[in-house]
């Protein structure tokens, strides 16, 4: 059990005193009944809350899935683009959720976003090898040498070992759709050049088990429910050794408008 400005402070809605004073406003409802006491306490799991009429589910954690747009930066502090941060409601922001690894601003796709720092690093430690796969626009056509080069590993200039890409498979002249398990500054642009190509375009396919759904629109987001974390746990559980060298969806149920490890 736990008293509601507290609850109401775990979810995002404020200080303690910000909370407060929603519920003596009357701004606060709890499983639909209005509720103007903030020591009222209450059993948090599964619990729904809402504020200003907009309902929210008691998460001891929230795990969040954003289509990511071209166009933005995954900061708090954009320089030249604006934040994804912007995307995700205030509460979330104001609970601290952030970006689960990076995608650069011109990169669009699936961007994973918690406030669980196990998590975050669960997924983007080098340790698990969680493999992600992109779709790779390039400049110039994608001959069988540079789909060979890839596979069979390209030397990267701050790395003593060639970098191995888990799969690359064509998907047309200029495409291709390339799984890797690392997570460097511009690893698969980096990885192109070396193989003689350059990317002009990328879009993140999947992480682990989970796909990028499609009903998902651009610059909208959803919750990650226990499905979903499922097949991201599983790819853990097949992470791939040793992890310097790679070798080789459902719907979602709710969407919104919307360690420095740097991808692809």
């Amino acid at each position: 059990m736990i008293e509601l400005e507290r609850l109401l402070r775990s979810q995002g809605f404020g200080s303690r005193a910000d909370c407060r004073a929603l519920v003596r406003g009357g701004r606060v409802s709890i499983a639909g009944q209005a509720c103007d006491d903030p020591f009222a306490r209450f059993d948090e799991e599964g619990l729904r809350i809402s504020v200003d009429g907009a309902e929210w589910v008691f998460r001891r954690f929230a795990y969040l899935a954003l289509n990511k747009p071209a166009g933005y930066e995954c900061s708090r502090r954009p320089v030249h683009h604006p934040s994804v941060y912007s995307l995700i409601p205030d509460p979330l922001r104001t609970r601290g959720v952030q970006a689960v690894g990076r995608l650069d601003e011109d990169a669009t796709g699936l961007l994973l976003l918690t406030d669980d720092g196990q998590f975050i690093h669960r997924y983007t430690s080098p340790k698990k090898a969680v493999p992600k796969v992109y779709d790779v626009t390039t400049r110039h056509v994608v001959d069988r040498g540079q789909v060979a080069a890839l596979l069979d590993g390209v030397q990267l200039h701050d790395d003593p070992q060639p970098v191995v890409a888990l799969d690359c498979v064509p998907l047309g002249e200029r495409c291709v759709r390339l799984t890797v398990t690392q997570g460097r500054y511009h690893l698969v642009k980096r990885m192109l050049a070396a193989a003689g190509n350059r990317v002009e375009a990328l879009h993140r396919v999947s992480i682990g088990g989970f796909s990028l759904p499609p009903a998902l629109p651009v610059g909208h987001w959803m919750w990650l429910g226990e499905a979903e974390i499922a097949l991201l746990a599983g790819s853990c559980q097949r992470a791939m050794s040793p992890p310097d060298v790679l070798r080789s969806s459902r719907a979602p149920a709710s969407a919104g408008r919307l360690v420095d490890e740097s991808e692809p």
